[in-house]
């Protein structure tokens, strides 16, 4: 049956030289340094566009370290933040496939012999809840204020976790469990949307539980390994006093801080929340898993996990969805696009937008995306998966003020470039 005239495909994204040789990605240096502008002397930018498994542009320009002429390479690695989340809700759907879990497995299942006492409030909280920051957990260990000390008074901050810092990875989330369980709710769980990191210290802490492997562990053996990841790491990349690596920038007077001092991190505890680290170019990689995973790509291929497990965790809850200010400035400042309503599912926002349009019947623009920063660097990714496409970009500045500016204005720049154009 032959398609109507006026049918509507997408065509190639649009290069700046018109073409590609030899599939080898666009330099997009000159892009990144345009939209950085004198800011490329106080810090750096790293970016990759995706169509499908391929990356077809890509590019680095600014400084490692402010005060110095070393430039960012593509060979450098960028913390990820809260981007890390998606990784820990895929090594979840991982064990859920195994049968080692299910989405509606419940906190109590998991922590009976171990989390004692627990307030009766979480017992019959799901795991599907946690991974959609519905149930109800605190944002930080200890509220936000401790946050915000962390973030303006690092080496000061968190003196009330020195109990926690005893001991293990594991042992130490295991604590954060103990502590956060005892206590009753902020909110009623699955009530409403509530984002919080609490959450993803529990679902790691959940996977040691079944496995009785650290969640470093996990990612490095399910993760990094299968995809092809040689620069996965957690905390702050690169060694003491050298600048083989970016170093991490404060987020509003932009001092450069050393990877070996506690002022360049977060506790290590926070993993599964927010502390990987690799290149863009690997990085790459893990965000081409959900693209082509997503059954809504016209080019979807399982790998790692099944197809009907990457659509659950990219699914469009409406029990979810918040239209809250908040959420639409996260929005906002992670994609230059202030969606209405957003959901978050296992790691992802998800919200639609005319240019992630794809030609298919049911075809919404949904996209999925996630900014991540723990204070000292920032990222953005966004995931457009029926047009087979998406862009990352990290910089080596904390999220406040010109970092995630610029962050978005890269991520704009790129979209408008080299997302494929609807044509009739």
């Amino acid at each position: 049956m032959s398609e109507a005239p006026g049918f509507e495909t997408l065509s190639p994204a649009g290069l700046p030289d018109g073409k590609m040789e030899n599939n080898t990605p666009v330099n997009v240096d000159a892009i990144l340094q345009s939209i950085l502008g004198r800011g490329a002397e106080r810090f750096g930018m790293v970016a990759a566009v995706l169509r499908g498994e391929r990356i077809i542009a890509q590019g680095a320009a600014g400084v490692r370290r402010r005060g110095t002429a070393e430039h960012i390479t593509l060979d450098n690695q960028f913390h990820l933040g809260s981007c890390t989340k998606a990784m820990t809700a895929t090594l979840v759907a991982m064990l859920v496939e195994e049968g080692k879990l299910n989405w509606t497995t419940t906190l109590a299942e998991v922590f009976a012999d171990t989390v004692k006492p627990m307030h009766p409030a979480w017992e019959k909280v799901t795991l599907r809840q946690v991974l959609a920051h519905r149930a109800g957990l605190r944002f930080e260990p200890d509220g936000l204020a401790q946050l915000f000390n962390e973030l303006v008074r690092p080496p000061r901050a968190f003196h009330f976790l020195k109990a926690v810092r005893n001991g293990t990875l594991p042992q130490q989330r295991l604590e954060i469990a103990r502590q956060a369980l005892s206590r009753p709710p902020g909110i009623p769980p699955d009530t409403k949307y509530w984002y919080s990191n609490v959450g993803y210290i529990l679902a790691g802490a959940v996977l040691e539980q079944l496995t009785g492997r650290a969640w470093e562990e996990l990612m490095r053996e399910r993760l990094f390994q299968p995809l092809g990841i040689s620069t996965g790491g957690f905390g702050p990349p690169g060694t003491a006093d050298k600048t083989e690596q970016a170093w991490g920038h404060s987020p509003i007077l932009g001092k450069p801080l050393d990877p070996g001092s506690p002022a360049a991190e977060l506790p290590l505890f926070y993993g599964p929340a927010g502390l990987a680290h690799m290149t863009v170019t690997d990085w790459a990689k893990f965000i081409a898993l959900h693209l082509r995973g997503d059954p809504a790509n016209p080019h979807c291929q399982a790998a790692l996990l099944k197809l009907d497990t990457f659509a659950e965790m990219h699914a469009v809850a409406p029990a979810t969805t918040s239209k809250g200010w908040v959420i639409r400035g996260l929005n906002f400042l992670a994609t230059g696009d202030a969606a209405p309503a957003v959901t978050y599912c296992a790691g992802w926002f998800i919200s639609t937008a005319s240019w992630a349009k794809g030609t298919q019947p049911g075809d919404t623009g949904r996209r999925l995306w996630h900014a991540g920063s723990n204070g000292r660097w920032n990222c953005a990714v966004v995931i457009a998966p029926e047009i087979d496409f998406a862009v990352l970009v990290a910089c080596n500045r904390g999220w406040l003020g010109i970092a995630a500016w610029k962050t978005r204005q890269t991520l704009k720049a790129l979209i408008r470039t080299f997302a494929p154009k609807r044509t009739s």
